[in-house]
């Protein structure tokens, strides 16, 4: 275990519906990073932008990205943290993962699928969640939508220390995206990242970053601006969390209720 976790939120552009060049893109800034850093986060769908192109963009689980993905966690030596399309039993899904340099690959669902773009009528919702161990620290997966709906991230008995929001949260919604990071931090006594990309999509819709880091009180980590491609770096402690989780055991007093779901 370790008390101090580096996390690095990499907020850019995403070349729309061009994997080779996007997987060149990211490959090229996460070698910038190597031995300054545990955990890598990029964007939701960093190979393609957010399409609805699933047919044609689609990846399986033996396919390119995911092993570049694990190249890239070996050879730099951390994981890596974000979400493709990823094609399963000719169904297709917006899937998070995590990947470590240890060979150890873990994956998430989006659960909540946009509807206002359309987003379910191509990609099948996800039906667990996923919390990851990794150096000592809980993290849990989420992707971009998944924001709006505080039942689906509550943090029973303190399951996770750490929860990750991988997105392309367009700039016409920044209120919603300031807003909920923080409120998730402080109703899960967690910390949370979210990272969002940069520029204009395929679609015409403007993204701005706004990529961030709260610590479970709330408080502003880490901030990486709007409308620039940066790295941004941030370090957090096990031990502030679990002395403000002592000192302050709200967890202790939470509802509690079970979450339904139909198949589709």
């Amino acid at each position: 275990m370790t008390d101090s976790l580096r996390i690095s939120m990499f907020q850019s552009h995403i070349i729309w519906e061009d994997r080779d060049e996007n997987l060149r893109h990211y490959g090229e800034l996460l070698s910038r990073i190597k031995g300054k850093t545990d955990i890598a986060v990029l964007p939701e769908t960093f190979t393609t932008g957010f399409s609805m192109n699933v047919e044609k963009l689609a990846d399986t689980m033996d396919g390119k990205t995911i092993s570049t993905i694990r190249d890239w966690a070996k050879k730099y030596k951390l994981a890596i943290v974000g979400s493709f399309i990823a094609k399963e039993n000719e169904n297709y899904y917006n899937r998070a993962f995590l990947i470590t340099p240890e060979d150890k690959e873990y994956y998430y669902d989006k659960r909540h699928l946009f509807r206002m773009g359309e987003e379910e009528k191509h990609f099948t919702p996800g039906t667990k969640q996923t919390i990851v161990s990794y150096k000592g620290w809980n993290i849990c997966l989420q992707v971009c939508y998944d924001l709006r709906f505080p039942v689906w991230s509550r943090n029973i008995n303190n399951d996770y220390d750490l929860l990750i929001y991988v997105a392309n949260w367009p700039e016409v919604r920044k209120e919603v995206w300031h807003s909920l990071l923080p409120a998730r931090a402080l109703e899960n006594i967690a910390y949370v990242c979210g990272v969002n990309r940069t520029g204009l999509d395929g679609k015409g819709f403007n993204y701005r970053g706004d990529s961030m880091i709260y610590s479970p009180k709330g408080k502003k980590l880490a901030d990486a601006g709007k409308r620039e491609d940066i790295i941004r770096t941030c370090v957090l402690s096990k031990e502030e969390l679990t002395d403000l989780r002592t000192k302050f055991p709200a967890w202790e007093d939470a509802d509690t209720f079970t979450i339904s779901y139909e198949k589709t």
